[in-house]
């Protein structure tokens, strides 16, 4: 039988003595962990969270190097993040934009080469399914930020509700403070992994709260995008496959953010037809 662990962070502030003086509070992300987490329980998942404070770099990476250690193929790891969306300068080049995507943790940003580094602990089939609820996060990779206007994405999403909205993205001031005041760290980690890592053995579907160049608006009670995926989960009575499930809660969402659907590692076709969160092999 197969086995199903999963992980759910939700970040609603951050320590201001690493992100130089800035909090970044947010509303809803542990309401967004909590959600996720009752869905995991649902669907008969071994679930655990780790809120705020306790969502560190160390937190986060030991629990998801300790699922991979107890899950072989067949077995499936779900993990949610909702945070804000950070970035750092890319300094092993395999970034277009020369920028490394981060989740913002309390003590500190996690890049996505640093993620990508994680999935490859896991064993050739072996499922991963990726929930990210935070800005940029179309990839929790390449980003393009050129463009973006808060006061636009703001009126449009009075039409769903949401008046004055925050969104889940660290200023650009305020990430390159982070970065100079923390240089040789990050530089270090970002160094430390190589630009042309192999894609993981184990099969990694992300669905992402927005594209890569827009933004995730957080709420009251949770985010819009997780908002919006409880939804169309209808307590369990969703039926279809991942395919459908992505285009129903686009249907519903702004086009100011619109989530996305990948897949990277090898093709899993089982994986593909399979209802959302089935633990089943």
């Amino acid at each position: 039988m197969a086995k199903g662990l999963s992980l759910h962070i939700g970040v609603n502030a951050l320590d201001p003595g690493h992100y130089s003086g800035w909090s970044g509070e947010l509303a809803a992300c542990e309401f967004d962990a909590e959600s996720m987490l009752e869905i995991a329980q649902q669907c008969g998942f071994k679930p655990g969270s780790l809120i705020t404070a306790q969502a560190t770099r160390s937190a986060v990476t030991d629990a998801i190097r300790s699922a991979a250690s107890q899950l072989v193929a067949g077995d499936i790891f779900f993990v949610s993040y909702a945070g804000h969306g950070g970035q750092v300068p890319d300094k092993n080049g395999d970034e277009p934009d020369s920028a490394d995507e981060t989740w913002c943790l309390y003590d500190g940003m996690l890049i996505d080469d640093e993620l990508h580094d994680l999935w490859d602990k896991f064993a050739g089939g072996v499922r991963v399914l990726v929930v990210s609820d935070s800005c940029h996060s179309g990839t929790v990779a390449r980003a393009a930020r050129g463009g973006l206007n808060l006061n636009d994405a703001a009126e449009q999403l009075k039409a769903y509700g949401i008046d004055n909205p925050r969104f889940r993205f660290m200023p650009p001031t305020q990430a390159v403070k982070t970065y100079r005041a923390n240089k040789s760290f990050y530089d270090q980690l970002g160094q430390s992994l190589p630009a042309d890592m192999p894609p993981p053995a184990a099969t990694v579907r992300l669905i992402s709260g927005c594209q890569d160049d827009q933004l995730s608006a957080d709420g009251t009670f949770n985010g819009l995008f997780t908002a919006t995926l409880l939804k169309v989960w209808n307590n369990g009575s969703f039926d279809g496959d991942y395919t459908a499930f992505h285009g129903e809660i686009i249907k519903r969402m702004p086009s100011i953010q619109q989530p996305k659907h990948f897949i990277i590692g090898p093709p899993d076709p089982a994986f593909d037809r399979q209802r959302p969160f089935d633990i089943t092999g």
